[in-house]
């Protein structure tokens, strides 16, 4: 398998496809028509890009990247069923919609930054922390809390897939590896093809959350402190750290077939299996359309598996 530069996410309806500084997505509109935007990607690190390619440090920012890109298609996919309501808007109150939708878009990333680190970090933390009278190592409940993290992971995403909407997205992001497994298999980009291609892919971002999860149990092992208001601060302070250090172990994982590697990646891909579902043809033509707005799989496909 050749990896691609290549990377997405399933949004309302739809899917938005990311190659370097391009991105493009294509919805689904109310009456079947495939409408496909392409916009230049730019990162929140401005002029500083550099920060985006530097090891261990690049993860942070590429994350956040993609929680701020994530939530602004995800707010232009849900606009194509908000159209009627919208016809009648003068051009004053459409510019002030859209102040009001940016301003949204920040208070959200801020808002699911801080939930994230509460519920995943230190609410963990606390319920491992009750179980001190009957076990007293403190490297036992790190592990244990480790645990916990990861099931309150994999419960939230049993219970949101109990939505349709959800379930509907779940299937778009399955349409999305798809097509890049497609790609990187050297197979034309067709809709038999990506059909018979598989929904799981080792570069996904539920893979990348798993690996932050598992990689904090490592961390907060190595690093002890007694107080526990610290242990809250190192928890949340370390969090950039985690990142940067499980982006690395999945960027070495989407670019490599070592067997060891593949073992790593198998609980992030296993968990896959709840975040993905097998799309229909419709939505697999909307993902096709997305990748080809900008990306170029037939000189790919050339250039690395050597085709005529």
């Amino acid at each position: 398998m050749k990896s691609s530069n290549i990377g997405g996410q399933a949004v309302l309806e739809g899917i938005m496809m990311k190659n370097r500084d391009r991105y493009a997505v294509a919805v689904r509109k109310p009456d079947g028509e495939i409408f496909v935007q392409i916009e230049e990607f730019h990162s929140v690190t401005g002029r500083y890009k550099k920060l985006t390619t530097i090891p261990f440090v690049r993860g942070v920012f590429n994350f956040i990247d993609s929680m701020v890109l994530g939530i602004k298609t995800l707010t232009f996919s849900a606009s194509f069923y908000e159209e009627e309501e919208e016809k009648n808007f003068s051009e004053a109150e459409q510019k002030k919609k859209e102040k009001q939708e940016s301003l949204l878009m920040a208070g959200t990333v801020a808002f699911s930054i801080v939930a994230a680190v509460a519920i995943f970090m230190v609410l963990p933390y606390f319920l491992s922390s009750l179980m001190k009278p009957v076990v007293p190592s403190y490297h036992l409940r790190t592990v244990i809390e480790g645990f916990v993290r990861i099931g309150i992971f994999i419960i939230y995403i049993l219970l949101i897939s109990r939505m349709e909407d959800i379930q509907r997205t779940f299937m778009y992001h399955g349409a999305e590896h798809k097509c890049i497994n497609c790609i990187e298999h050297g197979l034309p980009l067709t809709v038999e093809n990506v059909r018979n291609s598989s929904r799981q892919h080792k570069r996904c971002g539920t893979s990348f959350l798993f690996f932050v999860l598992a990689i904090s149990i490592i961390l907060l092992l190595l690093i002890r402190v007694e107080s526990p208001l610290m242990r809250v601060v190192v928890r949340i302070v370390l969090l950039p750290v985690i990142a940067g250090v499980s982006y690395e172990v999945l960027k070495l994982a989407g670019n490599s077939d070592n067997p060891v590697v593949n073992l790593l990646s198998k609980p992030g891909m296993a968990i896959q299996k709840m975040t993905t579902s097998e799309p229909d043809d419709g939505m697999i033509e909307v993902a096709i359309q997305a990748v080809e707005a900008v990306f170029d799989w037939r000189a790919y496909e050339r250039d690395n598996f050597h085709t005529s």
